[in-house]
């Protein structure tokens, strides 16, 4: 299935990464430094998907820059033989950023550590030419991820949002025909774990929002998705409870009357206070039914509870996501 949203984010990375790199390099050669295809080499890696992850990365790039520097002095200076100087140099380079958590780092210190094993060269405009490279592609860097569709992400949300609460509303429905012993949607269950594989997709493109907005909202969608995705998941549970009833009782039609009630207020802004004081009438209306008169009914009754603590779970679950959010932002 053609997926436009995620063509668009990756023409725009792509464009950006492109862009940017070349500028780094045009500006590079403006200097007149040496290695200056170098630069753009840093804004590639360095322009990763988020403003966060890009100011992170950028921050220990620098840092160990220094550190690649003098690691280069003490290997290549008083060993002559290049090749092993060089895997002695990469030995202490990638274990060094391995201990400090900065993996990321390594490939841009191990261009750098090329330059200078190339001209034996650590003089002071060496070193500065070496250090101009990594600042330029690292300014272009975060200078090109500051370009980023917020607002069309935001949008693509509020249509995956109304899209999935359909989606769910549809399978509550499909459950409460199953309790009433009505013929119910064949599939029902692959469409569920369906639902399931779209949200966790959900759940990638919300936290790489999160990783570019320092906005109010920024984790509100991951949260949102979340709080979906274990519904989902309680749903699954209901599922097997149901698959247990081998004849529905008639206490199963009340069940089914909430479930069928409780479809219409799927909606992301409602708070299921009223939905949980009905469920707890529920409960209190099912102990005042007659005792059931055989093994099979006692079961099938036990069941009807267990689905019914289900929904509880996963109206409590909307209720923790919403007193945590304590507000929903404008799509």
């Amino acid at each position: 299935m053609f997926n436009t949203s995620k063509w668009k984010r990756a023409l725009l990375l792509a464009g950006k990464i492109a862009l940017g790199s070349s500028i780094a390099i045009y500006t590079a050669e403006l200097l007149d430094l040496q290695f200056s295809s170098s630069a753009g080499i840093v804004t590639l890696l360095t322009l990763v998907a988020t403003k966060k992850g890009t100011l992170r990365l950028s921050a220990a790039r620098i840092l160990t820059f220094f550190l690649a520097s003098a690691i280069a002095a003490v290997t290549f200076l008083p060993v002559r033989s290049e090749w092993l100087a060089y895997g002695l140099f990469v030995f202490l380079v990638v274990l060094i950023s391995e201990v400090i958590g900065w993996r990321a780092t390594i490939s841009t210190n191990a261009v750098i550590g090329t330059h200078f094993l190339m001209n034996k060269d650590f003089s002071p405009a060496f070193f500065l030419n070496e250090f101009l490279l990594v600042a330029i592609g690292i300014l272009f860097a975060f200078l090109f991820n500051l370009f980023q569709d917020n607002r069309g992400e935001k949008r693509n949300f509020s249509q995956k949002i109304h899209h999935l609460e359909q989606q769910m509303q549809s399978v509550l429905i499909e459950i409460s025909k199953y309790l009433s012993n009505q013929p119910s949607r064949k599939g029902l269950w692959r469409e569920l774990a369906s639902i399931e594989t779209h949200l966790q997709r959900c759940m990638e493109d919300a936290y790489e929002y999160e990783g570019n907005t320092y906005g109010e909202d920024a984790e509100y969608y991951a949260r949102y998705f979340e709080m979906r995705l274990n519904q989902c998941h309680i749903l699954h549970n209901l599922q097997n409870e149901m698959q247990k009833i081998k004849n529905m009782p008639v206490q199963a039609q009340i069940v089914a009357e909430y479930v069928s009630y409780l479809s219409q207020y799927i909606l992301e802004l409602n708070e299921p206070d009223i939905q949980l004081q009905h469920l707890e009438d529920i409960f209190l209306r099912m102990k005042e039914e007659p005792l059931p008169v055989s093994r099979a009914e006692f079961e099938s009754r036990a069941v009807l509870y267990h689905i019914l603590m289900d929904l509880e779970d996963f109206l409590l679950e909307k209720k923790r996501f919403i007193h945590k959010e304590g507000k929903v932002p404008v799509h």
